[in-house]
């Protein structure tokens, strides 16, 4: 397996350890990856000895001082945005959500989860270009139809499993080249969540000094990656109660100090795996919101 399908595994194995998938989902979800039967108990055994005690996870909504829920952070100022399609590597063409700024600060490259281009990633897309940041969200499973061709979500999972990763690599430079041309001089960042916030380090560490800035969240460091080449300056975001990824940190801080890259850590308090992402049951709302501020803080240093 490949460090990224590994993650994907691992992710699935642990989600049915804290009660977010039955045993048989999971077992299902892992046969979609091509692992066997006898390795995929194994795996779901191993999480769950290495998981930390819980209960199934609901989603905390979070509330105003008027006691009304809090509407996720960046929402109210978003831009809807538009399907377009763009030059894809070897004269594919790839499917991504655009929203653009009014008067456009800079260009952000939204990276999505191991889901595919939700609606998710387009509400945060738009959020971006809401406050001043024109964005784009490139479809990785363009060369498979789209992600809107998936009607099973595992499967969508298991067939971003078995793309190269240099094909990642070159369809995100291919949107960071479209989102240049969208927003001519204009430094660009690049932000992803989850699998997305792994395929920003791997961008990063792939050599891209067209990007000035970059956030991922919670996201795998990859084995031995080294940023020659980058000049990004960059904010990792985790979660706290996110032991998986939050191993990897210690080698993300230390190739960063090593490239003499500016870089900052915020680890959010009681936050877990994907807490930002507004539509799961581990979405923590007051995390959410100071990471979106930090985010903000961040862009505003290094691409305004």
């Amino acid at each position: 397996m490949t460090p990224l399908q590994r993650y994907i595994a691992e992710e699935i194995a642990t989600d049915h350890a804290e009660g977010l998938l039955s045993r048989r989902e999971a077992l299902r979800r892992l046969g979609l990856l091509g692992m066997g039967t006898p390795a995929a108990v194994a795996l779901l055994a191993a999480c769950a000895e290495s998981s930390k005690p819980s209960s199934p996870t609901t989603p905390a909504t979070g509330t105003t001082a008027s006691g009304a829920p809090a509407a996720p952070p960046g929402t109210a100022t978003a831009v809807k945005p538009t399907a377009i399609t763009l030059p894809g590597p070897e004269g594919r063409t790839l499917q991504a959500a655009w929203a653009e700024a009014a008067q456009p600060k800079g260009g952000v490259l939204v990276i999505h989860e191991n889901k595919g281009l939700t609606d998710h990633i387009r509400s945060v897309t738009g959020r971006f270009a809401g406050v001043g940041y024109s964005a784009l969200a490139v479809d990785l499973l363009s060369e498979e139809g789209g992600t809107a061709s998936f009607t099973d979500e595992a499967a969508a999972t298991a067939a971003l499993s078995k793309i190269p990763q240099d094909r990642f690599v070159a369809d995100l430079r291919a949107g960071l080249t479209e989102l240049g041309r969208r927003v001519p001089g204009k430094k660009l960042g690049a932000t992803g969540f989850c699998f997305g916030g792994g395929l920003t380090w791997l961008l990063l560490t792939s050599g891209t000094p067209e990007l000035a800035a970059a956030t991922p969240f919670y996201g795998p460091f990859p084995d031995g990656g080294q940023f020659t080449g980058s000049k990004a300056a960059v904010l990792a975001v985790y979660g706290a109660l996110d032991s998986r990824v939050d191993a990897s940190r210690p080698a993300a801080e230390a190739a960063l100090d090593k490239a003499g890259l500016p870089h900052e850590s915020y680890v959010a308090d009681n936050a877990d795996h994907a807490f930002f992402n507004d539509t799961g049951a581990r979405y923590q709302p007051t995390a959410a919101a100071e990471a979106w501020r930090r985010v903000l803080d961040w862009y505003g240093r290094y691409l305004a």
